[in-house]
C-alpha cells in the first residue's frame, strides 16, 4: 500500500519519484489539493500552459471510456519533451483505467488526479494505494504546526517576522483551506510592507477568517432563522473552496452545543447565561445570534435538527457530486423552519 503521510509527503512533493508517476491528491482541503496539483504540474512539464504538454481530463467523462487515460499517458509527443495529465475526479468511477495504467510504465508523463474526500474503500483510492506505480496523498486542513510553518515561510519571503501575540491571533483565524490561508498571509504581508515585524494591529486591521468565521456566519444564520444570510454566506464559502462537508460538520457541532444550552434554558437559566456557559469561547459578535437560536428552538426541535444534519452528511458521502446542493438545502430548511416557528 502506497499512501504517503507526514514528512513522506513533503519529501515526495519536493522530489517526485519517477517510478510512481500516478499521483492521487484527495481530501476535504480543496485549496491544498489544488496547490499540490499546481506544484506537481509545474515540475512535470516545461510549460504548463502548453496544451500539448499538459492534458486536462474530466473524471466523469473518463468513466465512460477509462482506456482514454491509458492512451493519453502512453502517447509519445510529436516534438518530444515531457507531458502531464491532470484529472479532476467527479462522482463516477474510472479506477479501471488506473488499474490498467499501473501495469504499464508511461514515459516522461506524470498523471495527477484531484479528488474530494474519499473513503478508504473508494475504488479510486484503493486503485492508487495498491498500485506499485502510484501514490495516494491525503490533503487535510492544516494543523497548528503546518500553519506556523506556512506563516513563517510566507513572511520570510517578504523579509518579515511576526510578533507572538500577532501569531497567536493569526493562527486562530486561519485553517480549513490552504490557499485561502496563504492568500490572507500574503495580504497581511503587503499591508505591513515597510516594517520588519507584523504586529497584532496589522492582523486585526486586514485579516479575515479564512475558515471558522465564514462557517460561523452560515450556521448562525441557519439557527437564527435567517435563510437569506445562509444563502449568501454559503455561496461565498463554497466559491472560496470550502468543502461542503466542513460546513455541515460545523452545523452539527453548533446543534449539539445549542441542544445542551437549551436544556439549561428549559431548566430556568436565562438564554444569555446559557450562551455564556455553553459557548465558553463565544465571540461577542456572535452572542446575539446564539441567544436568538436558543430562544427560537426547543430541545426536541434541536434533536430533530441533529438527525436532519446527520442524514444530510450521510447523503453527501453517498452523492459527493451533489454535496454542495445537499448541504445548502439542509441549512436553508433549518433557517426557514426556525423563522416560521419564531
Amino acid at each position: 500500500m502506497v499512501a504517503l503521510r507526514g514528512k513522506e509527503i513533503d519529501s515526495f512533493l519536493a522530489k517526485p519519484d519517477p517510478g510512481r508517476p500516478i499521483i492521487l491528491l484527495y481530501g476535504p482541503d480543496t485549496g491544498l489539493v489544488r496547490e499540490r496539483a499546481d506544484a506537481l504540474m509545474a515540475s512535470a512539464v516545461d510549460d504548463p500552459n502548453d496544451p500539448f504538454s499538459l492534458i486536462r481530463l474530466d473524471g466523469d467523462e473518463l468513466a465512460g471510456e477509462p482506456s482514454r487515460l491509458v492512451d493519453e499517458a502512453m502517447t509519445i509527443p510529436l516534438f518530444g519533451g515531457r507531458r502531464a495529465i491532470r484529472v479532476r475526479a467527479g462522482s463516477k468511477n474510472f479506477s479501471s483505467g488506473i488499474d490498467t495504467l499501473a501495469e504499464m510504465q508511461p514515459k516522461d508523463c506524470r498523471i495527477v488526479i484531484e479528488a474530494g474526500e474519499l473513503r478508504p474503500d473508494a475504488p479510486l483510492r484503493k486503485a492508487c494505494e495498491r498500485a506499485r506505480t502510484a501514490v495516494a496523498i491525503a490533503c487535510y486542513p492544516d494543523t497548528e504546526r503546518d500553519l506556523a510553518k506556512l506563516i513563517d515561510d510566507e513572511l520570510r519571503s517578504f523579509d518579515q517576522r511576526i510578533a507572538q501575540d500577532a501569531r497567536a491571533t493569526l493562527m486562530s483565524l486561519l485553517g480549513g483551506d490552504r490557499q485561502a490561508s496563504r492568500n490572507e498571509i500574503r495580504k497581511l504581508a503587503l499591508y505591513a510592507r515597510g516594517t520588519r515585524e507584523v504586529t497584532l494591529e496589522h492582523v486585526m486591521a486586514v485579516v479575515t477568517d479564512a475558515s471558522a468565521l465564514a462557517l460561523d456566519a452560515i450556521v448562525d444564520g441557519a439557527f437564527a432563522g435567517k435563510p437569506a444570510d445562509v444563502e449568501s454566506a454559503f455561496t461565498k464559502a463554497v466559491a472560496a473552496g470550502t468543502y461542503p462537508g466542513m460546513i455541515v460538520a460545523a452545523a452539527q457541532r453548533q446543534a449539539a452545543l445549542l441542544h445542551k444550552a437549551r436544556l439549561s434554558v428549559e431548566d430556568g437559566m436565562p438564554a444569555s447565561s446559557a450562551a455564556e456557559a455553553g459557548f465558553p469561547r463565544l465571540h461577542f459578535s456572535r452572542k446575539g445570534a446564539v441567544e436568538a437560536a436558543l430562544q427560537a428552538s426547543t430541545s426536541d426541535r434541536l434533536m430533530k435538527i441533529i438527525a436532519q444534519l446527520a442524514d444530510a452528511a450521510f447523503e453527501m458521502r453517498k452523492q459527493s457530486d451533489l454535496a454542495a446542493a445537499i448541504a445548502q438545502r439542509a441549512l436553508l430548511a433549518i433557517a426557514v423552519n426556525t423563522r416560521r416557528r419564531g
